[in-house]
């Protein structure tokens, strides 16, 4: 499997700053590998670092625009019965949902540092029919630091990046529970103002 996941990177990588992008809106290997994957590039001096960023961003927003126009358009019963094809389960999408209503739009930032409803978020977004231009620029502004994130640390390991999910464990942890304290604290402000 893992000499899978390697000849499908460098395949990837093989079109440039455009492989970058393609394997973010596919995913079909996690982002992160991909995306250390495009920063051991730039180590070698493949790839550039600010056009990889750019690259990530704009994989990483289009492959959650999909889910967000597949919830907008489809609602939840073609999601049920066809996000499967695009590795969405039925948790996740029950999960996501739960979130989304609970804690409204201003959770598509920060859920996108929480593994599992991570990528599920936007399918309840477009299902609750939010804003475009919000769901947009709330997704974007996610999706930069964590291409940053995952390219600088890919770069900085070079041949070793292989090892990025257990180097970046710490890191992602703790980025996890500042997302989940900012909901909690925003969920108080919230309750307070009522």
């Amino acid at each position: 499997m893992k000499d899978l996941v390697i000849s499908l990177l460098e395949w990837i990588m093989s079109l440039g700053h455009l492989g970058i992008a393609l394997g973010l809106m596919v995913e079909v290997i996690p982002s992160e590998l991909v995306l250390s994957y495009g920063g051991y590039m730039v180590s070698q001096g493949h790839l550039n670092f600010t056009l990889s960023v750019i690259a990530g961003t704009i994989g990483g927003t289009l492959a959650q625009l999909f889910l967000y126009w597949m919830g907008y358009y489809g609602g939840r019963p073609f999601l049920e019965k066809y996000g499967k094809y695009v590795l969405i389960s039925k948790k996740q999408i029950d999960l996501s949902e739960r979130w989304f209503n609970k804690y409204g739009t201003g959770v598509i930032f920060f859920a996108r540092f929480i593994p599992v409803v991570r990528h599920a978020i936007s399918i309840p977004a477009g299902i609750a029919k939010m804003s475009f231009a919000k769901f947009t620029l709330f997704t974007t502004l996610a999706v930069i630091p964590w291409s940053i994130f995952f390219i600088e640390l890919g770069s900085r390991l070079g041949s070793n990046w292989e090892d990025i999910k257990t180097i970046a464990a710490p890191y992602t942890r703790g980025i996890m529970i500042i997302a989940v304290v900012v909901i909690f604290l925003f969920i108080l402000y919230k309750v307070k103002k009522k």
